[in-house]
């Protein structure tokens, strides 16, 4: 069996971790692909005797790769769907960070990740991804997202106007300093925190939701995730801020925009009693009554 280890970067003194995560993975005689900034970080090589293979690009993993491990917080997870691309290697993700909706199995559950994975005892999610169309180069060979689009005003500018279009037909023009075109994974990430509906994983729909809109009777739509949603943007300012996940890209006001949803899914590895449900109630603490 082949596994492969990425993470955007780890704190010192979680290197036991990972020395952990690898000893146990050894022990079942798994063959590691490590992402190269790692070793290098926590001197990995010199200090055990297993077969590591460094790697720096997708490019280098084999197709044999069985599972790629993320090991941080949501934002390595995002990393790492831009990593396996449309290969459907699927993704596990330990939660070495803080709220963890995509990265649900704790580091203190690293053996019985393990084991799950060698029995193949896990189950796999798809999820669905948004890809982003524009009239010039954006995002290099990965226009997609596992969570959301996002227009954005720029630092202090005032806000824009997004004029809003499903299907070639006109939707809406947002007064706002952005808006966000959700997936349902991504439903509790930014567009949660702007106050957008959660949506379950199998929700074939995108969410649309205005970022701070100067109009109380504006709310969030949810449409078809068949659709194709366009934007024309007029500010004052020249420029604003495209984003897909984590990753931003300053624009031209003058930009043809669209979104759709991605032609392929990728696959994220839960442990069964991981479901969505029970992961809504432990990270929102829903149900928790601090009374009691």
């Amino acid at each position: 069996m082949k596994v492969a280890i990425y993470s955007r970067g780890l704190d010192p003194e979680q290197g036991s971790s990972l020395q952990a995560l690898l000893a146990e993975l050894a022990l079942h005689k798994i063959q590691v692909f490590i992402y190269q900034p790692l070793i290098q970080q926590f001197s990995l090589l010199p200090e055990i005797g297993q077969d590591i293979i460094p790697f720096k690009s997708p490019e280098e993993l084999t197709d044999d790769v069985e599972c790629l491990i993320g090991i941080g917080g949501d934002g390595t997870i995002l990393d790492a769907v831009t990593i396996v691309k449309d290969s459907n290697i699927p993704i596990l993700g330990i939660n070495f960070g803080r709220l963890g909706f995509l990265a649900s199995i704790s580091r203190d559950e690293l053996s019985i990740a393990v084991d799950a994975l060698v029995n193949r005892t896990f189950i796999v999610d798809k999820r669905s991804l948004i890809h982003v169309d524009a009239n010039q180069s954006l995002f290099g060979n990965t226009p997609y997202a596992l969570n959301e689009f996002a227009i954005h005003k720029r630092d202090t500018s005032p806000m824009i106007k997004i004029h809003t279009y499903l299907n070639g037909e006109f939707l809406n023009t947002y007064w706002a300093d952005g808006l966000v075109v959700s997936t349902p994974t991504g439903s509790t990430g930014y567009n949660m925190s702007c106050n957008g509906p959660i949506l379950f994983p199998e929700s074939s729909s995108f969410v649309i939701t205005p970022v701070a809109p100067h109009n109380l009777n504006v709310r969030s739509i949810v449409v078809a995730d068949d659709s194709i949603i366009s934007f024309e943007v007029e500010g004052r300012s020249d420029q604003f801020i495209c984003v897909l996940d984590s990753r931003r890209e300053i624009v031209d006001i003058n930009i043809q925009l669209a979104v759709k949803k991605e032609k392929f899914s990728v696959n994220l590895i839960r442990l069964n009693e991981n479901s969505f449900l029970s992961t809504l109630r432990t990270k929102l603490t829903w149900g928790l009554d601090k009374r009691n």
